[in-house]
C-alpha cells in the first residue's frame, strides 16, 4: 500500500506564515504537522512507500526536509509544477499526477497534509482490508453550518456508503467526511479516468463523491479527534501541542 500525502496547497489563510513556506512543515510541539502524520503511518506494516505531492514553489523546501528524515519506508517527492494558488492543480489532479509519475498499481492511503490526529490510521487500514473495498472516514458532526462546508454521507447498517454530497445546504445526515481515504487497486482504472466523466478536481472529497456512485465503498468511524490547521488562529492554538499531551 502506498501512502499518498497531498501537500501542494498554498495555505493563504495563514498569511505571512505560509507566504514562502509550506504549511505541512510548520512546527508543532517540537515536530511538524507532516512528521506527526508520518510518525504514525510509517509504523503501519501495510505501507511500503510515502509519496508526497508538493507544488513547485515549495518543492526545494521539501527536498531539504527529506534529506533529514530517517523513516523506515522510503519517501518519494512529486513536484506538481505550480507556483501560485491561482494556478494550483487541486487535490484530485495532484493525486492523479502521483499515480502517473510513480506508476502506482497498489492500494493507496490518501491523506491531506494539514491535519493533527490523536489516533492512529492503522485502524483505518485494517478496516479497509477487512471490508475489501475502497473506504472513506467519517465522524458525527451536529453543527449544520460545519456540515454545509464538508462532504456528508448516508450509510446503511453495515456502514456501506449509500450517497455522498459535497457541501450540501440541507444535509441528510450528521456523517461528515474528513480528508482520509483508502482506494483499492481494483478501482484505479476508474480513478485514472475520473476527470473525463465530470469529477471535480479541487477538493479531495470530489473523488470519493465520484466513486460512491460507481463502486461499493464503506465508511470507517473516526475513533478520535482531528484538528484541521486551516487558519492562523488554529495554528497558534496548537503549535506548542505535544502529541503526548
Amino acid at each position: 500500500m502506498k501512502n499518498v500525502i497531498i501537500a501542494a496547497g498554498y495555505a493563504t489563510r495563514l498569511g505571512e506564515l505560509t507566504r514562502n513556506f509550506p504549511k505541512p512543515l510548520l512546527p508543532i510541539g517540537g515536530s511538524t504537522i507532516l512528521n506527526r502524520l508520518l510518525d504514525d503511518i510509517d509504523a503501519i506494516s501495510n505501507i511500503d512507500e510515502h509519496i508526497i505531492v508538493s507544488n513547485h514553489k515549495f518543492f526545494h523546501i521539501f527536498e531539504e526536509w527529506k534529506d533529514k528524515q530517517h523513516y523506515a519506508k522510503p519517501i518519494t517527492l512529486v513536484d506538481d509544477g505550480t507556483e501560485t494558488n491561482e494556478t494550483r492543480l487541486g487535490a484530485v489532479r495532484d493525486l492523479l499526477l502521483a499515480i502517473d509519475r510513480c506508476n502506482i498499481q497498489d492500494d493507496m492511503l490518501v491523506v491531506a497534509a494539514d491535519n493533527l490526529l490523536d489516533f492512529s490510521l492503522r485502524g483505518f487500514v485494517d478496516y479497509a482490508n477487512t471490508k475489501g473495498t475502497s473506504c472513506i472516514m467519517c465522524h458525527r458532526q451536529p453543527d449544520i453550518e460545519k456540515l454545509r462546508r464538508t462532504g456528508v454521507i448516508e450509510v446503511d447498517n453495515n456502514m456501506k456508503v449509500l450517497s455522498m454530497e459535497e457541501k450540501p445546504q440541507q444535509p441528510k445526515t450528521q456523517w461528515a467526511v474528513p480528508p482520509f481515504y483508502i482506494y483499492k487497486k481494483e478501482d484505479l482504472p476508474l480513478i485514472k479516468d475520473c476527470l473525463n466523466h465530470g469529477c471535480g478536481f479541487d477538493a479531495p472529497g470530489n473523488l470519493a463523491h465520484y466513486l460512491v456512485e460507481r463502486i461499493t465503498m464503506h465508511a470507517y468511524v473516526m475513533p478520535g479527534e482531528r484538528i484541521d490547521i486551516g487558519d492562523r488562529e488554529t495554528y497558534e492554538k496548537w503549535k506548542n501541542h505535544n502529541k503526548n499531551q
